[in-house]
């Protein structure tokens, strides 16, 4: 049976919440300009499992209006209720790059103690390439949550500050392999001459994947 605008928008109108986050991923088969016209009461639903399949299909339908997509995905990062709601809406500005809603995600990092909130901030703070989120991400490479530091450590490489490096040389010694990974991944990216000396040394790591990816500069 092929899927028609009618029937979703009777999926999206139930008053059973599953039916709702049906008709939420049934607007993948609808055309995108009519879909994001349906997907937007859905990011306000009462249930946070409905909210978050519907802002999780922003980064997909977000482009057919960009300011209205930044209104309604700054608001849920700011005002949900659910910390998983309000990651969705950062991951889905770092899919569309809205540079201009850092402001928004510097305010939720500092205002929540939630981890996967503030790695899915760092996260996308990488991904849109941010350079005035340096002092962010500098502090969040000093978190104790290990995820957010891998996060922040990658971030700051796709951010391309040459002000990283010296942030990024003591790591290079971490007892977890996939940090230090990330840290000789990010050091090649940045380049310069304290980083290739920190990678020269990287390039003796007894895991072979670090050292590959330390030599691959040298």
């Amino acid at each position: 049976m092929s899927v028609t605008p009618e029937f979703v928008q009777t999926l999206l109108d139930s008053s059973d919440y599953g039916d709702r986050l049906s008709g939420v991923n049934r607007l993948r088969d609808i055309d995108r300009p009519l879909a994001f016209k349906m997907v937007q009461p859905l990011i306000n639903d009462p249930h946070a499992r409905v909210r978050y399949s519907a802002i999780s299909l922003m980064d997909t339908l977000g482009g057919e209006d960009l300011d209205k997509t930044k209104e309604l995905l700054r608001d849920r990062l700011l005002r949900d209720s659910e910390s998983d709601v309000k990651a969705a809406a950062a991951d889905a500005m770092a899919a569309l790059k809205l540079k201009d809603t850092y402001d928004d995600l510097k305010t939720a990092y500092y205002q929540c103690d939630d981890w996967l909130l503030q790695m899915s901030i760092v996260a996308a703070i990488g991904v849109m390439g941010c350079p005035q989120a340096f002092d962010l991400l500098a502090d969040a490479i000093k978190s104790d949550n290990i995820l957010i530091q891998t996060a922040a450590i990658g971030a700051l490489g796709d951010l391309g500050d040459i002000r990283a490096v010296p942030l990024l040389t003591p790591l290079a010694s971490h007892p977890d392999w996939q940090s230090r990974y990330r840290v000789a991944q990010a050091l090649n990216r940045l380049g310069g001459e304290e980083a290739k000396a920190t990678l020269a040394e990287m390039a003796k790591d007894e895991v072979e994947q670090i050292a590959q990816e330390a030599q691959k500069d040298l």
